[in-house]
Formats: C-alpha cells, sequence, structure tokens
C-alpha cells in the first residue's frame, strides 16, 4: 500500500487537490481510502464519500492535531490494510508552522496557495521545508509574474523538494501529480519503528497540563520569555 501525507495551511486547498487525486487514482483502476484528521469539525469526510472510497475521519478535539495524527496513524494503517487500499491518503489538520506529521519514508506532500501571501513561505516551518513535494494552488487567481515569486519563495526554504501547480477547481495538475506520488514497488503495511522527519515542539508547560491561571508562580516546564528589551 503507498501511504501519503498531506498537509497545509487552512483554505490552502488540500480537499480539492485530494478529490482531484481521487479520481486521478480510480482512474488507473487503484483502491484508493483517505483518513482525514482534523480538530473541531469537519465534513469533508462527506465529500470523499461521495466518490465511493472508504473514509475515516478522526477530530482531536483539545489535542493538538499533529499529536493526534501521529499517535493514531499506526491503527490509520491498519485500516488501510483491512480495506485493501492500494493507496491511502492521510489529510492533516495543518494547522501548526511548528509541527509537522510527515514521516521518514513515507511520501509527504505541502499544499499550499498563491493567495497566502509572499513571505509565507517563510512562515512555515518543517510542514513546507520537509515536503517532498509542494503543490501551489490558486494559481489561476494571481498573475504570471506572482506565481514565480511566490514558488521561487517556496525553492528558497525547500530547495530538494518538487514544485508543481494544480488547479484544485478544474484538476488541472492533478494526474501528474498522482503520477508523482505513487510508486508500484512503495509498500507500507505498517508505521511500527518507523521515525518523524521532525521532532514535536519540546513544550510541557504548566498550560499544556490544565493551569489557567497567568503569572511567572503559575508557570512550571518549558516555558520561554519574549526579549523585551528596555522593559526589562
Amino acid at each position: 500500500m503507498n501511504l501519503i501525507t498531506i498537509s497545509g495551511p487552512p483554505s490552502s486547498g488540500k480537499t480539492a487537490i485530494i478529490t482531484k487525486l481521487i479520481k486521478s487514482f480510480k482512474d488507473r483502476k487503484l483502491n484508493v481510502g483517505v483518513a482525514k484528521f482534523d480538530c473541531l469539525y469537519t465534513d469533508d469526510d462527506l465529500i470523499y464519500k461521495k466518490l465511493g472510497i472508504p473514509v475515516l475521519k478522526g477530530l482531536s478535539g483539545s489535542l493538538c492535531p499533529d499529536h493526534y495524527f501521529v499517535s493514531n496513524i499506526e491503527e490509520v494503517v491498519e485500516w488501510g490494510v483491512k480495506n485493501s487500499l492500494d493507496v491511502l491518503i492521510t489529510e492533516s489538520a495543518g494547522l501548526c508552522n511548528r509541527c509537522s506529521p510527515y514521516i521518514k519514508d513515507v511520501k509527504a506532500v505541502c499544499v499550499i496557495d498563491n493567495l497566502s501571501g509572499v513571505n509565507t513561505p517563510k512562515k512555515i516551518g518543517p510542514m513546507l521545508t520537509m515536503a517532498d513535494i509542494v503543490v501551489i494552488t490558486k494559481g489561476d487567481i494571481v498573475s504570471q509574474a506572482e506565481r514565480e515569486v511566490f514558488s521561487s519563495g517556496v525553492a528558497m526554504v525547500n530547495p530538494r523538494a518538487t514544485i508543481m501547480n494544480v488547479n484544485g477547481l478544474t484538476g488541472q495538475g492533478a494526474y501528474e501529480l498522482s503520477t508523482l506520488i505513487y510508486e508500484n514497488d512503495q509498500h507500507t503495511d505498517s508505521v511500527k519503528g518507523l521515525k518523524l522527519r521532525f521532532s514535536m515542539p519540546s513544550a510541557t508547560c504548566s498550560y499544556c497540563l490544565g493551569e489557567t491561571r497567568i503569572g511567572a508562580e503559575h508557570q512550571l516546564g518549558n516555558v520561554k520569555k519574549i526579549e523585551a528589551g528596555d522593559l526589562k
């Protein structure tokens, strides 16, 4: 089974890209399924189900969505194997620019859009810088110059990645993307023992553990202070 992780900032077009990928995989007679991770709510699973594929949905609730992803990916892969999938797409919530759910030896795709701002690639951490493929969307509503500047910004922070422009509405570029991320000789039937590409934040502070009171006397564990200069 090909295991693929698709991540990216909210509203970047992840779901639109995945729906076009599903069609491409189905046209190639591949059995594809999707595991959708989100925080509080999503109805993307209904969109995928309408395409006639197996879908699994997980909401992290009060937990960090990327921690939730990593804590559950083993069971999700087992679900994909039981459904005899050729391709299992896992879609992360993509909310934290510090975290990354990417796993070593598992294909990682980051979706980012042209409208997010020219400096956005510099603001996104391992979710962008450690992806194998970066898909840029919404190129049809910006100029050629803006597309090139944005793509250049992505290449500067992740020079190793394959960068593609894909139209989430028309599907232009989706077939080519599907051929890049699916490999006949790639088989991942378990992630047990595999490692993340990037460590999670080193933060277990009093607020992680439920503290709500503000003030230095209530702050324990890993705490980092802003450099306030003359205010010291």
